[in-house]
């Protein structure tokens, strides 16, 4: 098996994508901050000292976006043209996804991811003198688009029964 992130004698380095095309790309991940009843219930209430965790969480996951390149020495300076961030209080927590775009020579999988990531940090960050039991779980690429390998997207899991 060859390693793209490895030179011949083994030590890592960034993958040389210049001869490559730009082309359109998007990537979706996803995440959950898992948390108390009573949590959910002051969420959806806003009813949190810090201020307003969904929006706070959302701008927070935009940057994470933006600078994913900082934060992992491989990953490549991209345009990321786009991101979304949506954050849900739902029964169980936060759900939280993202969707990043950009016209470049390599994906932005890790973006949304780091976006997902970030956003969930924050709301950790926002909510833990009210609930230390916070949880940040299920972070995932759910689809990707663009480039060589052209679409992918995760299996829907099935309900336990």
């Amino acid at each position: 098996m060859t390693f793209t992130h490895l030179d011949s004698s083994g030590h890592a380095r960034m993958v040389d994508v210049t001869e490559k095309n730009p082309t359109v790309r998007t990537a979706t991940a996803r995440g959950r901050v898992r948390c108390s009843p009573e949590l959910v219930h002051t969420l959806r209430e806003g009813d949190v000292p810090k201020g307003d965790v969904l929006a706070v969480a959302r701008v927070a996951g935009i940057a994470g976006a933006k600078r994913t390149p900082e934060l992992l020495p491989l990953a490549h300076v991209i345009g990321v043209h786009g991101v979304s961030v949506d954050v849900v209080v739902e029964d169980d927590g936060v759900a939280i996804t993202a969707t990043v775009r950009t016209a470049d020579r390599t994906g932005v999988e890790m973006e949304a991811l780091t976006a997902v990531s970030i956003a969930a940090l924050n709301v950790v960050d926002m909510v833990k003198g009210l609930d230390r039991s916070v949880t940040i779980t299920d972070v995932e690429l759910v689809a990707k688009s663009g480039g060589r390998s052209g679409e992918w997207r995760r299996p829907e899991k099935e309900d336990a029964q």
